[in-house]
């Protein structure tokens, strides 16, 4: 099935590993088989990849992207994982789920389940800095 993206003027996607900037005008692509596809609201730099939740992300895309380096990727991802959990028990249950799509090679679905972890992380983090500065 094939897949339309519709992207505004200056605006990147990684097609298959590709980084693909659109022109000064909106533009349409229909992507005829299944590769993995990125819009850049998706798309987490190294430099911005400053917490560990973020870090995981971060290599969750590019075991999505760069099919080439798994092994390297999924070392990283379990021993990042394995330090998160033991500061973050709570969320288990999401690690479940995001670490057998991984498994299943289901990155993107993984992709969205670290996003949620991304948002846990910046709760806890206001909570603190909430609570330090009396709020």
């Amino acid at each position: 099935m094939a897949l339309k993206i519709s992207l505004k003027p200056h605006e990147k996607v990684i097609i298959s590993g590709a980084v693909v900037k659109n022109g000064p005008g909106r533009s349409d692509f229909v992507i005829e088989n299944v590769v993995p596809v990125l819009r850049e609201k998706d798309i987490l730099t190294p430099e911005k990849a400053d917490s560990p939740c973020r870090k995981i992300y971060l290599i969750i895309l590019l075991m999505y992207v760069d099919g080439h380096n798994l092994t390297q990727y999924h070392k990283s991802y379990w021993e990042l994982v394995k330090e998160v959990m033991e500061v973050a028990p709570s969320q288990r249950e999401l690690f479940a789920e995001m670490s057998g799509k991984i498994l299943e090679g289901c990155y993107y679905q993984a992709l969205k389940l670290a996003k949620k972890l991304i948002n846990y992380e910046q709760e806890a983090m206001n909570l603190v800095r909430d609570t330090r500065t009396g709020l």
